[in-house]
C-alpha cells in the first residue's frame, strides 16, 4: 500500500508561482504524477515523471510548470509558474507502485486574476 500526502495548495494572484509537494510512503515507486479538476470538468493529466527523470507534460501547462522528484525521499514536487485564472484547480499527486496506481486527497489551487 502507498499512501500520498500532497501539500502546498493556496490562493495566488495570476502571474504567481507556487509549488506543490507530494510525499509517498512505501518502497519501489515507479513512475509520478500529477493531475488537476476543476470545477464542472474531469480530472486530467498535468505531468509525469519516471523514476529516472522522464518528464512528459500537458500542453497547457508546458513552460510553466516543471515536475521533478527525488528518489531518496520518494518526493515529487511541481513548481508551477506564470500562473492563470484556469490553472484553478484541485491538484492529485499520484504514483505507481509496480502495477498499480495510488492517489492522493488533493490540494486546493486557486489563482485570482
Amino acid at each position: 500500500q502507498v499512501q500520498l500526502v500532497e501539500s502546498g495548495g493556496g490562493l495566488v494572484q495570476a502571474g504567481g508561482s507556487l509549488r506543490l509537494s507530494c510525499a509517498a510512503s512505501g518502497s519501489s515507486i515507479n513512475a509520478m504524477a500529477w493531475y488537476r479538476q476543476a470545477p464542472g470538468k474531469q480530472r486530467e493529466l498535468v505531468a509525469t515523471i519516471t523514476e529516472g527523470g522522464s518528464t512528459n507534460y500537458a500542453d497547457s501547462v508546458k513552460g510553466r510548470y516543471t515536475i521533478s522528484r527525488d528518489n531518496a525521499e520518494n518526493t515529487v514536487y511541481l513548481q508551477m509558474d506564470s500562473l492563470k485564472p484556469e490553472d484553478t484547480a484541485v491538484y492529485y499527486c499520484s504514483a505507481r507502485r509496480l502495477y498499480t496506481w495510488y492517489w492522493g486527497r488533493g490540494t486546493q489551487v486557486t489563482v485570482s486574476s
